[in-house]
């Protein structure tokens, strides 16, 4: 699988709802913060129309949200109106992220997952500039199984964090919650159409230093 080029998400937005669309914030990401395991300044890296940004604006943390389409980023923006939060957001290329820096956690659900092997640990790498020592990446990555997007599996989260300037603490089976978007899935998945199901995933910490 080849990394998908940004304007192919800024397409998505632009043209229909994505099925990583949900109206809600992924549950998993909902259990994370809960059980702690995000903690100081935030970047949700990647972050499509902000629901985890707000989720975390509303909770009271320093929550920064970036993305590469800025279509995601304006429909980020009216969300947060909405519940009347103002996060910080910005355009940004997840491989040379060079003005965000000095984070605590940088939060990703389903960015990861759509890297190819080489990407995936220029990523990684790239990451090492963007959160402090003793930060970690919490990461959330749709797993092989009945999937209708990129996945990745348990071996290319370890290789690249256990790459130098990495240590991977945690690695465990999750859940990601996905809008059906076609029949042929429907009746896959026996969901109707537009209906959420939760498909199998990876939930990852990893330790900078």
């Amino acid at each position: 699988m080849a990394t998908p080029a940004p304007s192919r998400f800024q397409d998505a937005y632009l043209t229909g709802e994505p099925p990583w669309i949900i109206g809600e914030p992924q549950p998993a990401v909902v259990a994370a913060e809960t059980e702690g395991l995000l903690r100081g300044r935030v970047l949700d890296l990647g972050c499509g129309t902000g629901e985890h940004t707000v989720l975390l604006a509303e909770r009271g943390y320093d929550v920064v949200g970036a993305d590469s389409a800025p279509a995601a980023l304006d429909r980020a923006r009216a969300i947060a109106a909405a519940h009347g939060v103002d996060p910080a957001f910005f355009v940004a290329d997840a491989m040379d992220p060079a003005e965000l820096r000095g984070f605590d956690t940088v939060l990703d659900s389903a960015l990861f997952h759509i890297f190819d092997g080489d990407d995936q640990a220029r990523y990684a790498d790239a990451l090492r500039d963007v959160v402090v020592d003793g930060g970690r990446v919490v990461l959330l990555g749709l797993a092989p199984g009945p999937a209708f997007g990129p996945e990745v599996t348990d071996d290319e989260i370890r290789a690249a964090f256990t790459r130098p300037g990495w240590t991977l603490e945690e690695l465990r089976e999750s859940t990601y919650r996905g809008r059906v978007p076609d029949e042929e899935q429907a009746e896959k998945l026996r969901v109707p159409v537009g209906g959420h199901v939760d498909l199998p995933a990876w939930l990852a910490v990893a330790r900078r230093g």
